[in-house]
């Protein structure tokens, strides 16, 4: 992240990402549109990737058990393993994703085309607080998210165990 371009852009559109317009419209316009560039690039490209590092997470369903795949921003945790947060653009609810991986903390990612098995753990505690300053680092004001849905964010690290 030591790009000045990229940190100047981030810093101009994260405020935008704020506000009561872009959180109702990018939970119904994103999706879709992240499905279609996935399909068209073997989803090696995501649309919010052009801002953010990010990862297509695949879980399986805790009430199903089918496979789910999730489009989300990461941040890197220094240590070779991948933080993702449950912010669902500030909604009252938790992302079924998260449900997913306390059910089934084994998962699937996709980086940059390249897949990898993953296992999941909640951060708690002390790492909570330095997993938000590294993700702030990476998008000013993301947290907000959480004080503005009313509940506590789950956090996720996301441990490599192989490549598929």
């Amino acid at each position: 992240m030591s790009d000045p371009i990229v940190r100047t852009v981030r810093a101009v559109v994260a405020p935008i990402t704020r506000t009561r317009a872009f959180r109702w419209l990018a939970p119904r316009l994103m999706p879709p549109i992240e499905r279609a560039i996935a399909t068209v690039t073997g989803s090696s490209i995501q649309l919010s990737g052009l801002l953010v590092p990010s990862l297509v997470l695949r879980t399986i369903g805790a009430r199903s058990g089918q496979p789910r795949d999730s489009i989300l921003m990461y941040t890197a945790d220094g240590h070779g393993c991948a933080i993702v947060a449950g912010t669902s653009f500030a909604r009252e609810k938790h992302p079924a994703w998260t449900y997913n991986l306390l059910a089934h903390p084994d998962a699937q990612i996709a980086v940059r085309g390249r897949r990898y098995a993953v296992r999941a753990a909640l951060i708690e505690g002390d790492a909570r607080e330095a997993a938000w300053r590294r993700i702030e680092h990476q998008w000013p004001g993301y947290r907000a998210y959480e004080r503005e849905s009313g509940r506590v964010v789950r956090l996720f690290r996301l441990t490599l165990t192989r490549e598929l």
